[in-house]
C-alpha cells in the first residue's frame, strides 16, 4: 500500500509536524524521576499534556534483547540486567519498515522497547493498566509520540504502556526446518514478551498487575485478538478492546501454500535451490532495507486479482510447535476453547472502513475495473468450489454495485464492499464465536461513526478532502494526540468525542463495563436523565439470542441501535457452513 497525497496536503502535514515537534519541546520539562524495574533502574521525565495534566514519561525501556545478528527472525529473549540507571527519556527508533508516503526504508532492527506513561508513581492504590498495540497491517507502525502521544489518556488516572514489535519479513518470516527454530510470528512473540514485562513491572509505575487491559487497532486489534487465543499469554491480562481488526480478518492470516520466504530470497539475489538452511543463511546476510523494499513486489498481479493476500509476511499457522509457539492451528479453532473466552471484550469498527481502499485503486485501478462478477471476492476460508464462488460473486456484485459496472465511478461502492470483506465480517464472526463459546464473558459491540470535516485524519490522508465518511483508523485521532492533530477547544464536538471515547475505554478498564453517562453534543436539547432520549441508552453485551446484534453507535450523538451492517453481513454469513463460520 502507498499513499499519493496531494501537494497542498503534504505541505499542510509538514507544517503541522513542525508545530507538533515545537510544542512537544515546550511540554517536556527538565524534571527527571527514577523508577525500578526487575532488570534495573530507569530514568524518566515529567511532561505536561496539551490539556494541562502532568504525567511521567519513561520511553525506550528494553523488554527484550535487540533482535539482531543471530537473533534476527527468531523469537525474542529476555533483556540483560543493567547496574547503572538507564536513561529512558526519549522514544527509540521505530521498527524497520517502508515509509508509505516517502517510499523509503526507515527504522532499526534494534526496536524492542516500550514506553510507560503514568500520572503517579506511588498512588494510594494501584491504578488500571492499558497496553496499546499499534496497527499497520503488520508491515508498518511505531510506538512513537508522532502517532500515539498519551495526552488524551493521561487525562485519566491510569498507566498507559505502548509496546513495539517487529514488522514484515523481520517479524513474520517462517521456515519449515525445525532445527533453524524460525517457525514464524516473531512479531507476535515480541508482543507476548512485552505483556510478560508489563505484568511483572507495572507495579513499579503505579499500575495494578491484576487489572491489565490490552487494546489495539487494525493489525493491533488482530494482535490483541491473537493474544487472547494463545496459551502463551494466559493470565497476563484481564480485558481487551479490539478495534477494526480480528484474527479472522483475511489480511491477518498469511496463506501457507506459497513459499514466501523462498520468493523473498530470490528477489534479493538468491539463486540456489529450495533449501531452508541455504535460504536462511542468505537472508541473514541481507540488509534489512533490501528485504523490505522487495517484499511488496513478490506478490504477483494475478494473486492480487484473486485477493490471495494483501501482504506476504504476517501471522501464520506455525509449521511445528515449540515452547514459544503462538499459533499452533487456525485461529477459528483456537477461538472455540481459548483462555480469552473467560475475559470481557469490547469490539467494533468504523462505519466506512473501506475508504482505506482508495490508495489501492489509485495504484492498481485494474483491481476495481476488472472485478468481473466478483468471483475472486468469495472468502477463501469458506472453501467454496468454482461454481459456488461464481454464484456468491454475483450476489456480491448485485448487493454492492446493482446494475452499475465496476469502474472508478463506483469507487465508493467498492470501498463499501471491502468494509465488509476486510473488516466487518471478521468482527461479525468473532461476535458469533463469542456468543456461542464465551457466553459468560461480556462482549460489547460499538460502531464509530463520527465524521469530522477536519479531524478524521486517516480519511483526509487516504481520500483527500472532498470525500466524507468515517474511514479505517479515523478513530485513532480521538484516542491519541498525534503530529497531524491540534489542540481543540473543549466545547467542540471533536473534543467531546475524545473525552467520550477515552472515558469509555478507561471505565471498561476499571470495571469491565464500558457504560458512562452519555451526553449529546447538543446538550441544551438533551432530555434529563438519559443519554440518548430513548429507553435503549444502556449499552448491553451481545447475546446468542439476539436476532440482530445491538451496538453503541458513536457519532455526533450516541445511541444504542441495531447494527446497520447486519443485512449485508448475513449475505457474507451465507457462504459458510456453520462450522467454518465460527
Amino acid at each position: 500500500m502507498s499513499f499519493d497525497i496531494a501537494v497542498a496536503d503534504q505541505m499542510r502535514i509538514a507544517l503541522n509536524y513542525v508545530k507538533f515537534k515545537t510544542n512537544q519541546q515546550r511540554l517536556r520539562s527538565n524534571d527527571k524521576v527514577i523508577a525500578d524495574t526487575l532488570y534495573g533502574k530507569v530514568k524518566g521525565v515529567k511532561w505536561q499534556s496539551i490539556y494541562g495534566n502532568n504525567y511521567y514519561s519513561f520511553e525506550g525501556i528494553p523488554f527484550a534483547k535487540p533482535p539482531v545478528g543471530e537473533l534476527r527472525f527468531k523469537a525474542p529473549v529476555d533483556p540483560d540486567h543493567w547496574t547503572e540507571v538507564k536513561r529512558c527519556t526519549r522514544v527509540r527508533s521505530k521498527p524497520c519498515q517502508v515509509n508509505i508516503v516517502m517510499k523509503l526504508v526507515q527504522g532499526s532492527e534494534d526496536c524492542l522497547y516500550l514506553n510507560v506513561y503514568t500520572r503517579e508513581l506511588h498512588p494510594n492504590k494501584p491504578v488500571p493498566v492499558l497496553v496499546w498495540i499499534y496497527g499497520g497491517g503488520f508491515q508498518m507502525g511505531e510506538a512513537s509520540r508522532d502517532l500515539y502521544s498519551p495526552d488524551y489518556i493521561m487525562m485519566e488516572h491510569v498507566v498507559l504502556v505502548v509496546i513495539s514489535y517487529r514488522l514484515g519479513a523481520l517479524g513474520f518470516l517462517s521456515l519449515d526446518d525445525k532445527e533453524l527454530d524460525v517457525p514464524g510470528n516473531a512479531g507476535l512473540k515480541d508482543q507476548v514478551m512485552a505483556l510478560r514485562w508489563v505484568k511483572r513491572n507495572c507495579l513499579f509505575f503505579g499500575g495494578d498487575p491484576e487489572n491489565i487491559t490490552v487494546f489495539g487497532e487494525s493489525a493491533g486489534g488482530a494482535s490483541t485478538h491473537y493474544m487472547m487465543l494463545t496459551e502463551q499469554t494466559r493470565n497476563l491480562f484481564h480485558k481487551t478492546v479490539i478495534m477494526s481488526g480480528v484474527a479472522l480478518a483475511p489480511w491477518a492470516q498469511t496463506p501457507t501454500h506459497i513459499n514466501w520466504t523462498y520468493r523473498l530470497a530470490q528477489a534479493t539475489g538468491y539463486s540456489g535451490e529450495l533449501n531452508d538452511r541455504q535460504v536462511f543463511a542468505h537472508l541473514k546476510k541481507c540488509k534489512a532495507s533490501s528485504l523490505l523494499k522487495v517484499a511488496d513486489d513478490i506478490i504477483t498481479m494475478e494473486e492480487r486479482h484473486q485477493r490471495l493476500t494483501m501482504f506476504c509476511f504476517g501471522p501464520t499457522i506455525e509449521p511445528y510447535e515449540t515452547d514459544h509457539c503462538v499459533i499452533p492451528k487456525s485461529p477459528l479453532e483456537m477461538m472455540r476453547n481459548c483462555w480469552g473466552n473467560s475475559i470481557p471484550m469490547v469490539i467494533g469498527g468504523n462505519s466506512f472502513e473501506g475508504l482505506l481502499m482508495f490508495p489501492e485503486v489509485n495504484k492498481w485501478p485494474e483491481l476495481l475495473c476488472q472485478l468481473g462478477d466478483c468471483e475472486h471476492l468469495a472468502p477463501r476460508d469458506a472453501h467454496l468450489d468454482k461454481e459456488q464462488q461464481r454464484a456468491f460473486g454475483k450476489q456480491l456484485r448485485e448487493a454492492y454495485f446493482g446494475d452499475r459496472k465496476p469502474s472508478r465511478e463506483t469507487i465508493l461502492e467498492y470501498s463499501d464492499l471491502f468494509s465488509y470483506k476486510y473488516f466487518w465480517h471478521g468482527i461479525q464472526r468473532t461476535l458469533l464465536s463469542r456468543a456461542h463459546y464465551a457466553p459468560e464473558a461480556p462482549t460489547y459491540l460499538y460502531r464509530f461513526d463520527f465524521d469530522s470535516k477536519h479531524f478524521n485524519i486517516m480519511r483526509i490522508i487516504t481520500c483527500g478532502r472532498k470525500v466524507r465518511g468515517t474511514c479505517h483508523a479515523d478513530d485513532l485521532s480521538y484516542l491519541f494526540y498525534n503530529a497531524a492533530a491540534k489542540k481543540l477547544k473543549r466545547r467542540t464536538a471533536e473534543f467531546k468525542t475524545i473525552k467520550r471515547l477515552v472515558s469509555m475505554v478507561v471505565q471498561f478498564a476499571i470495571s469491565g463495563d464500558p457504560n458512562i453517562p452519555l451526553v449529546t453534543h447538543d446538550e441544551k436539547h438533551q432530555p434529563q436523565g438519559t443519554g440518548t432520549g430513548t429507553p435503549t441508552s444502556t449499552w448491553l453485551p451481545i447475546s446468542r439470542e439476539d436476532a440482530v446484534f445491538k451496538c453503541l453507535n458513536i457519532s455526533h450523538d450516541v445511541q444504542v441501535i441495531d447494527l446497520p451492517e447486519a443485512e449485508k453481513l448475513r449475505l457474507w454469513d451465507s457462504c459458510y457452513d456453520r462450522r467454518l463460520l465460527y
